[in-house]
């Protein structure tokens, strides 16, 4: 099943600093369940390491069935440097929250 649950879209809220300044702590954004992202996407995704905690990450090159994923903010960001391989469970398409904006033109 995935994480994401049945929908095809969902609202996440952000949690931490990882992906400043595209995205803050307390955003609310829609993603959309998709396990096919392009390099740049914003996605969310869960570790091989640690299965069933959703990160919210930018996809920077696929490893195979998985991918290598990072934040924006390299200073304050746990992601596949330290964690490893991601799996992709969706791609972010906007912020609904506090500024509503697209973060994806799919």
């Amino acid at each position: 099943m995935n994480p994401l649950g049945r929908l095809p879209y969902r609202r996440i809220r952000v949690v931490g600093p990882s992906m400043v300044p595209t995205l803050r702590h307390g955003d609310v954004v829609l993603a959309r369940r998709s396990r096919q992202p392009r390099t740049g996407d914003v996605v969310v995704v869960t570790w091989v390491t640690r299965p069933g905690q959703l990160s919210i990450k930018r996809a920077t090159r696929a490893t195979g069935g998985r991918w290598h994923v990072e934040g924006d903010n390299a200073i304050a960001s746990t992601d596949s440097r330290e964690l490893g391989p991601a799996d992709v469970h969706g791609v972010v398409l906007a912020r609904l929250w506090p500024h509503p904006r697209l973060l994806s033109s799919r």
